[in-house]
């Protein structure tokens, strides 16, 4: 397995990942997500993965068929009235293809971000789980991280 930057050759196996994903999130949310729907289309995507501020790693095998990715985006409030200038890393989205959790691919593309960020002078790196998803929630929990804060919400 190769962790890589994304190109426009992974964009069919990210829509791919991209749907298993808002699956999950429709399935735990039904009420926030529509079934089927995918985060970015193909124009959308192609930008993203020429800009550097918004950094999307991709896993493949050896015949560069993708594994996982992981979109980050770089976070820094530079002169913010109570906020610090330290540079952050938030992993906005890391999904391993479904038919291949559980061989270590999520803790591998996690592990590769986090060394991209201390190499890139970040402070620390953030994300955040839905709380329908409590294996995800699990998953980052075994690679060390801790909440920060808690999004809460009533439904009216």
């Amino acid at each position: 397995m190769e962790i890589r930057r994304a190109t426009a050759a992974d964009i069919e196996g990210i829509h791919k990942l991209l749907y298993q994903v808002n699956m999950v999130h429709h399935n735990g949310r039904p009420d926030l997500f529509k079934a089927g729907g995918r985060k970015y289309t193909d124009e959308q995507l192609k930008t993203l993965l020429l800009d550097d501020t918004r950094p999307v790693f991709a896993a493949v095998d050896e015949e560069g068929n993708l594994l996982g990715y992981a979109f980050c985006v770089f976070q820094q409030h530079l002169g913010d009235n109570i906020l610090t200038d330290i540079k952050t890393l938030y992993i906005d989205d890391l999904c391993v293809d479904e038919n291949l959790r559980g061989q270590h691919i999520g803790r591998s593309l996690y592990e590769y971000v986090v060394q991209f960020a201390k190499d890139s002078g970040c402070y620390n790196l953030t994300l955040n789980v839905w709380a329908c998803n409590e294996s995800a929630r699990k998953f980052y929990e075994s690679c060390g991280l801790k909440p920060q804060k808690y999004g809460m919400e009533t439904i009216l």
